[in-house]
């Protein structure tokens, strides 16, 4: 969120795209380190592939039909693109899923439960109120009908969410309550508020999308005062 504005200022675009690129294979790295040293390698394999698979099966339908999210296109800039969606994007929801899936955990108490699945798929929505209209901001995708949500329709929303939601049941992800993945969280919450209103001119999504995951993250921190 601090250097790619900067990046982007001192060497131009295609090192800009190179390094949103990078930003996903980093922090999907870190995320794979962490939880592989939580979950057994088949553990591991089965949840990657169901997130994997299924995220780019959602993607591919919605820029085909405009179910769930809306009506969307993403632009030839990340590349390479399989049915129109970029391969760098069911790593993008790879590197948050088990994130949130470690906030619910701290939650609820539990990595399963209705409950968990409502509270991952609410965190992971929280996320994408600075997302997107970032993304939208940066050109690497474009709504076709601009909505409510700073140019976003409201059904995008939606979509995440009940995408976190199947993803999460699909994946039935063994017990993870790892503090490292809820720092993530916290970074990034403090990162794209940073970023967004002084580096990206965003100052309304970095403000809903502020107080949404910081929300989230007081009630985390609720929840683990009321535990003994």
């Amino acid at each position: 969120m601090i250097l790619l504005p900067i990046v982007k200022w001192t060497w131009g675009a295609p090192m800009f795209e190179w390094g949103v690129v990078l930003s996903v294979l980093l922090q999907t790295g870190l995320v794979l380190a962490v939880v592989a040293g939580v979950w057994s390698a088949i553990q591991l394999i089965r949840v990657v592939t169901v997130i994997v698979v299924s995220t780019f099966g959602v993607e591919a339908i919605g820029t085909a039909t405009g179910f769930p999210f809306g009506f969307y296109h993403y632009t030839s800039t990340l590349q390479p693109q399989v049915a129109h969606v970029p391969l760098l994007i069911p790593l993008a929801w790879l590197m948050m899923l088990p994130v949130v899936w470690a906030v619910a955990h701290k939650i609820v108490g539990q990595s399963s439960g209705w409950r968990f699945v409502i509270v991952s798929a609410t965190a992971m929505t929280a996320w994408d109120l600075f997302l997107d209209p970032q993304m939208v901001a940066w050109g690497l995708w474009v709504w076709d009908q601009p909505g409510g949500y700073f140019g976003i329709p409201w059904q995008n929303f939606v979509g995440w969410f009940l995408t976190a939601v199947l993803v999460t049941l699909l994946a039935r992800p063994p017990q993870l309550s790892h503090n490292l993945l809820v720092a993530i969280y916290v970074t990034i919450w403090i990162l794209e508020t940073i970023g967004l209103l002084f580096f990206w001119g965003l100052p309304g999504p970095a403000l809903v999308g502020s107080i949404a995951m910081g929300s989230l993250i007081v009630m985390l921190w609720l929840a683990e005062k009321r535990r003994p």
